[in-house]
């Protein structure tokens, strides 16, 4: 395997970084996971623009330009003849010193790798997810805002670690008000009457590439769309709820905390816009050539 490093491709087992790097030493540094569906890369604008706001929100330079950064992830999934798969996108603080000052960074690390990725099993995306709402309370947006995709994934793991623990793959996670802000990796989205309805970031939730494609697939298939404040009681008594992501795509969820959703099985809007989703991934996007 080829990995991205810093400007060059290397060997995997050449693909090192400083035990100094705070990235590593305290979670400081930004980063992209993005899909290659049919030989193109999908929203990869869209994701280069997010990771570089992302970045100037934690006062962190990328030392390469958008037009850079996307050759290299071009150029990466070509070394490893991926056309189908997963690519994660790292910016790292750089190496520096034991103390939190970033400042003694002098250079962030840049590194890219493709491969494949596989979340949740096919039998899953047609029979539906089970989830449960954990203890773990989504972060403050004032503590770390959550359209900052930040390499700090600690409040996420806890979640995840809850759900796997309650025997579920995937867990709902609720802001400090007790309002519903997202999964533990993906967004939330509620069916009722028609309309569809998705929490908005400040309620704790990542301002997800995948959201923000169903959303505008759902208008265009003539859905009302809203970012609404939810409770747990939205979702119990909504016809269906669905998770997006960009590892997840469009996933169902038949179950949370043992309250069946709508008639226990994926719903008709749900498969449509997976439908949609996946059609849309095959003809857009940056041929990787």
């Amino acid at each position: 395997m080829k990995i991205f490093l810093e400007d060059k491709l290397v060997d995997e087992k050449d693909a090192v970084v400083s035990v100094f790097d705070h990235g590593l030493l305290y979670g400081d540094g930004v980063f992209e996971g993005i899909r290659a569906y049919n030989g193109r890369v999908f929203r990869l604008e869209q994701h280069i623009d997010r990771l570089f706001d992302s970045a100037k929100a934690i006062a962190l330079t990328i030392p390469l330009s958008k037009e850079e950064l996307s050759q290299a992830v071009v150029d990466t999934c070509k070394a490893n003849e991926i056309t189908n798969g997963y690519i994660r996108l790292v910016i790292t603080r750089g190496k520096g010193t034991l103390g939190l000052n970033p400042y003694l960074c002098k250079k962030a690390q840049v590194i890219i790798i493709a491969a494949n990725i596989q979340l949740y099993p096919q039998e899953l995306y047609e029979s539906g997810l089970k989830i449960v709402t954990v203890g773990t309370v989504r972060n403050h947006p004032e503590a770390i805002n959550p359209r900052i995709k930040s390499l700090n994934y600690l409040n996420n793991v806890l979640a995840k670690i809850e759900a796997i623990n309650s025997g579920c793959m995937e867990c709902l996670m609720l802001n400090t008000q007790g309002q519903v802000a997202e999964a533990s990796g993906d967004n939330v989205f509620a069916v009722k009457n028609g309309i569809i309805s998705t929490p908005p970031s400040w309620c704790g939730a990542l301002e997800g590439l995948t959201r923000k494609k169903v959303m505008e697939l759902a208008q265009q298939a003539g859905y009302e769309v809203r970012e609404s404040v939810m409770a747990r009681y939205d979702l119990y008594v909504a016809d269906e709820v669905f998770l997006t992501g960009t590892a997840a795509e469009i996933i169902s969820v038949v179950d949370i905390d043992k309250r069946l959703i709508g008639d226990g099985k994926p719903g008709k809007v749900t498969k449509q816009l997976r439908e949609m989703y996946l059609e849309a991934s095959l003809t857009e996007g940056v041929l990787i050539q």
